[in-house]
């Protein structure tokens, strides 16, 4: 995990520091607004309800960390948004995700294409197997420029020079130079800047970016993190950023979204998240983060008890219910809806229903 005494900071951030964080977009700020969205995936097992009517939306120019764990949905949810899931065996049920008022799940083929790569990019895990390796770099940037930008698109010529400036954007050094070499000549760090290059090729208005830092050693995750970072404020492109490390989360996003067996269970900005979190399975994250608070110092970490329940047989009721030390009887038979405690907080439980 990314420098747990981050979180600690994260926490304890004084005020000057916390201003960006602050604001949360109205209505005319939002970039993307997710609603009821349903994703299942039809196997000879049974249906698995990899989304269960999701509603989250992602601010103009704001990062959004979309974090739980592994199998609750966070990478289904970003391939959804474009369209790429596979049918069969996917599909998706019902909902709308509406970006910058269209609804993509409405558009034809050669619409949504319009989109993907241009309006809105994906940084994919593992960028040494995302990128081709039979093919320069280089080359690999011209061809997201020229297929991309079908109104305008550039010469093989002007391509390759775009493509030079793209890797001196992302700290490549001797763009001239690497923009030759193969993906295997180049270490973790350098591809995942790579692929960052083309994701941002078309002047996106949204990235995602699925665990950009997986696989990478501690001093790379920071530089790629801080990278994006500048970039966005640059280019002024939103970014929903999925990962499992809540390190990264206290360290680059100024939203925060948590998942939880196919559904968003809390939205809220990142200093409510870590200071004052509702659900209680956020609550049991947030106790299960190691920190060098001395205050802390001799209390044993906190376990969420039980197991997540499989995504083929969700229990009656809020999926959370027989983890829950909070639990009440009516969250063992209805499944809780998304309340609003306090104007920026959205929380998935019975416990807030009067706000």
């Amino acid at each position: 995990m990314v420098g747990t005494d981050l979180i600690d900071r994260q926490a304890n951030r004084q005020a000057v520091d916390g201003i960006r964080h602050t604001r949360k977009p109205d209505d005319r700020d939002v970039l993307v607004d997710i609603q009821d969205l349903c994703t299942y995936f039809y196997t000879p097992e049974g249906v698995v309800h990899a989304l269960g009517g999701v509603d989250l939306k992602i601010g103009r120019g704001r990062t959004l960390g979309l974090v739980g764990e592994s199998g609750c949905g966070k990478t289904v949810l970003a391939l959804t948004i474009l369209r790429l899931i596979p049918e069969p065996p996917g599909k998706i049920v019902r909902g709308r995700v509406l970006f910058e008022g269209t609804d993509l799940l409405s558009l034809d083929q050669a619409g949504i294409r319009e989109i993907r790569g241009n309006k809105i990019s994906m940084i994919f895990q593992e960028p040494m197997t995302s990128l081709n390796p039979v093919f320069t770099i280089g080359s690999q940037i011209e061809e997201v420029l020229m297929l991309h930008q079908s109104h305008r698109a550039p010469t093989r010529k002007q391509a390759r020079t775009l493509a030079v400036e793209l890797l001196d954007m992302v700290g490549i050094p001797y763009p001239h130079r690497r923009i030759d070499d193969y993906p295997h000549q180049l270490s973790g760090g350098m591809c995942q800047r790579v692929m960052i290059a083309m994701a941002l090729a078309c002047r996106p208005s949204l990235m995602i970016a699925d665990e950009p830092t997986t696989a990478l050693d501690v001093t790379t995750q920071a530089q790629i993190l801080a990278l994006m970072g500048e970039l966005k404020e640059e280019l002024n492109t939103s970014i929903l950023l999925v990962t499992h490390d809540l390190g990264v989360v206290a360290q680059s996003c100024e939203d925060v979204a948590v998942m939880y067996t196919g559904n968003v269970v809390e939205h809220a900005s990142v200093e409510d998240i870590f200071s004052r979190p509702l659900h209680p399975y956020t609550k049991g994250l947030m106790r299960s983060i190691p920190t060098v608070d001395a205050r802390r110092r001799g209390e044993r970490l906190h376990a969420i008890p039980g197991n997540v329940p499989t995504l083929r047989d969700m229990p009656k009721g809020c999926t959370f219910h027989n983890r829950c030390d909070e639990v009440m009887d009516v969250c063992r038979h209805e499944r809780p809806l998304m309340f609003r405690p306090h104007p920026d907080h959205c929380v998935r439980c019975w416990r807030y229903t009067n706000g």
